[in-house]
């Protein structure tokens, strides 16, 4: 058993990104759209001639997959106004909150869940407007100069054909640019997902073997995984999102690219950040740090029925206290389905594990974001301790019930940073992260098996 392992793990928080506007990519020209056939050999001018004296930033190249769906529907059909960006607006999410009754889905459905914007694909609009997806970029993201940003941007119409647009970038000097020599070149592939297939023979010239490559899949992993596999291979390092998709499908995912040794990074991993320095730091007191090797039932409680997430937490906790998992069950919960499971200690006592879905009025922007966590030990000679994470004052209620006046109870609430993926990412690719994170790589195999082989 290892008591102090949750507070060994714990690290200083990071230093939180001051509040500032979006600002766009300076580009030292308009956006230019080239025949697919004469990009590289434009790009091969542009710096050869018309940038004379200028290499372009050391950095990286970072390969964005961003179909914004929800986005270009919400758009289709007036509930947003253009332009399209591809990028974390307040409006989108607010439309998308606001219709999601409307169209027959549950009001706890996240806005980013893609069953939101394939619904809102059904209603009828033809709305247009303006894409500047892969032209525009999260000041956090250009302030780190990437040397070169690729943006599929594949468009509903499916017969749309492959457009490419490249320019010359840097950032603005309040963004940490200098606004003179160029940093980088945007390249941006638009088009139908026939035409996305076709300007995949165009990323072996742009994607070069001299710097890093990044790839962020900011969208659901259900989408063709053919597209995943020629977008991402193995030396490139993997940003991808596991609250989006099939639970099944986003855990293969996860697992598949772990084993395969693949650097990968997950944006819904990242967010339970603060869930984990708040639960090291209840842990911290010594008087409390002999009842981990204690604990004797653990609840978890998730908006909707996403239970990655959760799961995710779940998995750590086990991980960390050497549990081992004996069996795992679908269970019927008060909205739709719930997750049951066993685990042995060290010692070889039972731990109970509960993950349920519960109903919520505004969601969070992904599926599957935490409410709250119980963690209850018995240690030797004194009282049970209880312990309660909430995301919010009123969001332990249903966890605070049940015998609790008995228990020495400790509860706080958690504070939840931003779920921004531009800054997220921009983190990640500030921080090199050229290795999965190995909490991560020993998580994500548990997790996938506390998913019932029977889960709807």
């Amino acid at each position: 058993m290892r008591p102090q392992a949750l507070r060994l793990t714990r690290s200083a928080p990071p230093a939180p990104h001051p509040p500032r506007a979006m600002s766009t990519q300076l580009t030292l020209q308009a956006p230019l759209e080239v025949p697919p056939a004469e990009v590289t050999p434009y790009l091969e001018r542009l710096w050869h001639d018309g940038l004379e004296g200028s290499t372009g930033a050391a950095t990286f190249t970072l390969l964005v997959w961003d179909p914004a769906w929800l986005e270009q529907q919400l758009v289709r059909i007036g509930r947003v106004d253009g332009p399209i960006t591809g990028l974390d607006r307040a409006d989108v999410l607010d439309a998308a909150r606001e219709i999601v009754t409307l169209v027959g889905l549950p009001p706890s459905t996240a806005p980013m869940d893609p069953r939101l914007a394939w619904a809102v694909g059904q209603q009828p609009g033809s709305h247009a407007a303006t894409d500047l997806r892969g032209r525009t970029v999260e000041s956090a993201i250009s302030s780190l100069t990437p040397r070169r940003l690729i943006t599929l941007a594949p468009t509903l119409d499916d017969g749309h054909p492959l457009e490419t647009l490249v320019a010359a970038y840097c950032p603005l000097p309040e963004d940490g640019g200098t606004g003179g020599a160029a940093c980088g070149d945007v390249v941006v592939l638009r088009g139908g997902m026939g035409a996305m297939k076709q300007g995949l023979g165009l990323l072996q010239s742009l994607v070069g073997n001299d710097l890093p490559c990044w790839v962020w899949w900011n969208s659901s992993l259900d989408e063709p995984p053919e597209m995943l596999e020629a977008l991402a291979p193995p030396p490139r390092r993997l940003v991808i999102d596991t609250s989006l998709g099939d639970p099944r499908r986003c855990l293969e995912v996860l697992v598949d690219r772990i084993d395969r040794g693949q650097a990968l990074n997950d944006l819904n991993w990242l967010r339970l950040r603060s869930w984990r320095e708040s639960l090291a730091m209840v842990f911290d007191p010594p008087s409390r740090r002999d009842a981990l090797g204690r604990v004797v039932q653990l609840d978890i409680d998730v908006e909707g029925e996403h239970p990655v997430k959760g799961l995710l937490l779940a998995a750590w906790i086990a991980d960390r206290l050497g549990w081992h998992l004996v069996a795992s069950e679908s269970v019927a919960a008060d909205v739709g389905h719930g997750i049951a499971a066993e685990f042995q200690r060290t010692d070889g006592a039972t731990v109970r594990f509960r993950l349920m879905p519960v109903p919520v009025g505004v969601p969070k922007a992904h599926p599957g974001a935490i409410v709250g966590l119980r963690l209850i030990c018995e240690p030797a000679g004194r009282p049970p301790l209880c312990v309660i994470l909430c995301s919010e004052s009123g969001g332990c209620m249903r966890l605070e019930s049940g015998g609790m006046a008995s228990m020495e109870l400790a509860e706080e609430v958690v504070p939840l940073p931003e779920e921004s993926e531009e800054r997220e990412l921009a983190r990640l690719l500030g921080g090199g992260h050229d290795t999965t994170n190995p909490l991560l790589a020993a998580a994500a195999p548990l997790a996938a098996e506390l998913l019932p082989s029977a889960a709807p």
